[in-house]
């Protein structure tokens, strides 16, 4: 987002709204009604990341004119601005699916804080933990893609292909989402990392982006280590249960990789690019169940918490001139 567009039929008000928000980092346009910011929305598309609008207003009132701007781009932060504070509007708000919902008369300082905590809880609140998300808010920008050195962690369910032409899909989705995604997903969160994104039964998580920390290649192992030992606790308990297992393979690697908010208009996600991802991938088809794999980069950081054997140097990753060499975790210091 690089613009901020307030609607309200009172002058004044939007001339308050200017000087409220001026050294913020992003442009502010205002519109005197409904149809003129829908307007400003068609034309700067691209730009206008957040609406703020007046709930009464001459013509289309707030909610109208909200759920209009939705229509054009379904990614816009929503807020609604009102003096007529009653529960039936909150209420109404709520159902249209707003972002936020903020009483007239504001104070500036705290105007700002409540636009830039609904914009980042909007972007944060799918895929990084609170811990993250109390550090980001600080800083916003840390979600511009930008360089960063990370670790990679790529988790996949070993036999799964062959386990979901065996039961219904139904079954298929409760299984990963309640004993698979759920549970390894709490594990990265609780170690600081950001759970990138689901693709198929495959997980793949970034610790140090967006925000980084000394130890971030020890949370990935750490991370690895539980998710291992909870998988197989789930696994025993299925097989008793209903024939489901939970056999997991783990690949992790650490490197420079390009990392923020990617996507267009209707779709946007947090991920991250680079050979370090490619690797981590590679490891993670590698492993067997029960097998946390990882690069030399990562485990050279990690040597004195963790305990592990060197591989052959035998597998070749496209974009590396010769064999690299990896690491098989077998437990902590």
């Amino acid at each position: 987002m690089t613009s901020l567009l307030f609607i309200d039929d009172e002058e004044g008000v939007r001339r308050s709204i200017k000087r409220a928000l001026k050294k913020e980092p992003y442009t502010v346009y205002t519109a005197e009604d409904g149809e003129t910011g829908i307007q400003l929305v068609e034309q700067y598309l691209s730009q206008i990341g957040v609406v703020i609008s007046d709930y009464k207003m001459p013509g289309l009132d707030g909610l109208e004119t909200l759920a209009l701007i939705s229509s054009i781009n379904p990614e816009i932060t929503r807020i609604l601005l009102t003096g007529y504070a009653t529960m039936n509007s909150a209420i109404r708000a709520t159902n249209e699916g707003l972002d936020g919902f903020l009483t007239k008369p504001f104070d500036n300082i705290e105007l700002r804080n409540r636009i830039q905590d609904i914009m980042i809880k909007k972007r944060l609140r799918q895929f990084v933990s609170d811990q993250v998300y109390k550090e980001i808010k600080s800083d916003p920008t840390v979600m511009t893609p930008r360089k960063q050195q990370v670790t990679i962690l790529f988790s996949d369910i070993r036999g799964f292909t062959g386990m979901s032409q065996q039961f219904p899909p139904e079954e298929i989705a409760e299984f990963l989402n309640d004993h698979y995604f759920t549970p390894l997903g709490e594990i990265a969160y609780r170690h600081n990392g950001t759970v990138d994104k689901h693709m198929g039964d495959c997980i793949m998580v970034i610790y140090g982006s967006p925000v980084s920390h000394d130890d971030d290649v020890v949370r990935a192992i750490g991370s690895a280590i539980e998710m291992q030992k909870t998988s197989r606790a789930i696994s025993e308990e299925l097989r008793q249960k209903n024939g489901f297992h939970l056999n997991v393979g783990i690949g992790i690697c650490t490197g420079e990789v390009v990392s923020g908010v990617f996507g267009s208009l209707r779709k946007r996600e947090y991920t991250a690019f680079g050979m370090a991802v490619n690797i981590a991938a590679r490891l993670e088809k590698m492993a067997r169940g029960g097998e946390i794999l990882v690069s030399e980069t990562t485990y050279m950081e990690a040597l004195e918490q963790f305990v592990a054997e060197k591989l052959p140097p035998t597998v070749r990753v496209k974009g590396l001139d010769r064999p690299m060499s990896i690491y098989r975790i077998l437990g902590t210091v």
